[in-house]
């Protein structure tokens, strides 16, 4: 494996982050802030607590999710997508790197990044409410398999858009309403029964709930199904991937 190429790639995705600080890091940060101040402590604090669990704790997981789907779209899409729009992407693919290789430097960048920016907002929802974490290796472990399951996600968006409208649309129009509607703000269990049976043919009802097992031991689905769900997806996302680049889809004329 061309180790130094994909480390080169790897930095030059984590650099870029360092020079877009606030709009790659702050800004996520500011607005989940604004959620726990508004949910968590003035409308949290007037609400009953979910299965022995303060309001205020009880959304952390989902919105770190939240963020964490959006953010790991974001920068794998236009870590690829932005080579496409200058033309530099040829000279990337007729660089000394395989397929895996450039896939690993795209993807773990984007990865990484959603998973400082999730670790910055379980540190700052600490500050508003008392956070627990009863299974850490498992909250870990769903924390990585997410960021780099939808970096993935995003790296196929990234190759797929002709546009910057086709760019945002999927997690602007798709993917933010459906972690919305997945429980990140409530359980699906306290739905009626027609609306949580609907609730289940959303897969981000799967990743909250498994994501807020871990901190609980908790949710509205069992811990493995939720597993099941986001290693599957992991599968279909790398087997379209695969796919990509051995077909050169709208990467080679």
């Amino acid at each position: 494996m061309n180790i130094r190429g994909v480390w080169a790639l790897y930095s030059f995705e984590m650099q870029r982050t360092w020079r877009t600080l606030w709009q790659s890091i702050v800004t996520p940060v500011i607005t989940t802030v604004l959620y726990f101040v508004v949910f968590g402590s003035a409308i949290g604090s007037r609400m009953e607590d979910i299965g022995g669990v303060d309001y205020g704790a009880f959304i952390v997981p989902g919105l770190m999710m939240l963020s964490l789907l959006t953010q790991s779209i974001s920068n794998a899409s236009f870590a690829i997508y932005f080579p496409k729009f200058t033309g530099t992407v040829y000279e990337m693919l007729s660089a000394p790197m395989s397929p895996i290789e450039l896939v690993i430097g795209y993807v773990g960048a984007a990865a990484t990044k959603s998973i400082l920016l999730g670790l910055i907002i379980l540190a700052t929802a600490n500050l508003f409410v008392d956070v627990r974490i009863e299974y850490p290796l498992v909250m870990i472990a769903f924390l990585f398999l997410t960021a780099i399951t939808f970096s993935l996600f995003g790296f196929i968006i990234g190759i797929w858009a002709d546009g910057f409208e086709q760019l945002s649309f999927i997690p602007m129009l798709i993917v933010t309403p459906l972690t919305f509607l997945g429980g990140a703000f409530y359980s699906i269990n306290m739905l009626p029964e027609f609306w949580r049976g609907v609730s289940l043919f959303n897969p981000v009802v799967y990743l909250v709930s498994g994501f807020r097992w871990s901190f609980y031991g908790e949710g509205d689905v069992s811990i493995g199904v939720s597993l099941g769900i986001t290693g599957a997806f992991l599968i279909v996302c790398l087997s379209i991937v695969i796919w990509i680049f051995r077909s050169g889809y709208r990467l080679k004329e």
